[in-house]
C-alpha cells in the first residue's frame, strides 16, 4: 500500500447529510497522515441546513480540518484535471444520485465535474457509499461504476437491514486504507462486510 503523506486528496461532500459527522472524521485522519486535503462540496451539501447542522457550519468546520478553501463551483472544480491540483478523489460521503450522475456520465455539480475532471487524466475515484436505495434503484449504477476502471470503493455493509432491506453503507473507518490501495490501482478487499 502507498503511504498517503504529501498525497493531493480532493474530498468530495455530496447530501448524505447524517454521514457528515464521519466524512469530517475521516478528513482530520487524512490530515493527520499528512495528506494535502482539498475540500469540495455538491451545491447541495454546500447550500441546505438540515438538522445535521447549518451548510456554513460544515464548510467552515471542513475548510478548518484541512487548511483549505472549499471548491464550491463548477468553474472551480473544472480545472483540477487539466493543471493536475490533485492525485486523488474521494467522495465522502456519496449519494445515490452522486453515483447515479457518475455511472451515467452527467456533469451537472461540482462534485461531479471534479470526479469528471481528475478522470481525464486516470487519476483514481474512491467511492464512499451512503444511500437507503442501494440494493434497489441504485444497484445497476453501483454494478455499473464497480466495473469502471479507475473507480474504487470503500468497503460496504447493510444499514439497519431489518428496518431498511436496500440500504448500503460504506465502513468511513476504511477509507485510509482504500485510498492507499487505490493510488497502487487496487480495490481494497473484502468489498462486502459484515
Amino acid at each position: 500500500m502507498k503511504e498517503i503523506s504529501g498525497e493531493r486528496i480532493g474530498l468530495a461532500v455530496t447530501g448524505s447529510f447524517c454521514t457528515f459527522s464521519k466524512a469530517f472524521k475521516q478528513a482530520e485522519k487524512l490530515v493527520a497522515s499528512g495528506a494535502e486535503v482539498t475540500p469540495i462540496f455538491s451545491g447541495n451539501a454546500a447550500g441546505i441546513d438540515t438538522r445535521f447542522g447549518k451548510a456554513s457550519d460544515n464548510i467552515a468546520k471542513l475548510e478548518e480540518i484541512c487548511g483549505r478553501k472549499a471548491i464550491l463551483s463548477i468553474a472551480d472544480a473544472e480545472p483540477l484535471g487539466p493543471k493536475n491540483l490533485l492525485d486523488l478523489i474521494a467522495v465522502v460521503p456519496c449519494t445515490a444520485n452522486t453515483l447515479a450522475k457518475l455511472a451515467l456520465g452527467i456533469t451537472d455539480t461540482t462534485v461531479t465535474m471534479a470526479v469528471k475532471s481528475m478522470l481525464r487524466n486516470e487519476k483514481p475515484v474512491v467511492i464512499t457509499l451512503a444511500t437507503n436505495d442501494a440494493l434497489r434503484a441504485s444497484a445497476k449504477n453501483l454494478g455499473l461504476l464497480m466495473n469502471t476502471k479507475n473507480y474504487y470503493f470503500v468497503p460496504l455493509r447493510q444499514d439497519a437491514p431489518q428496518q431498511k432491506p436496500s440500504s448500503l453503507v460504506a465502513d468511513f473507518d476504511k477509507l485510509q486504507m482504500t485510498i492507499e490501495n487505490a493510488l497502487e490501482g487496487v480495490q481494497i478487499q473484502p468489498l462486502l462486510t459484515s
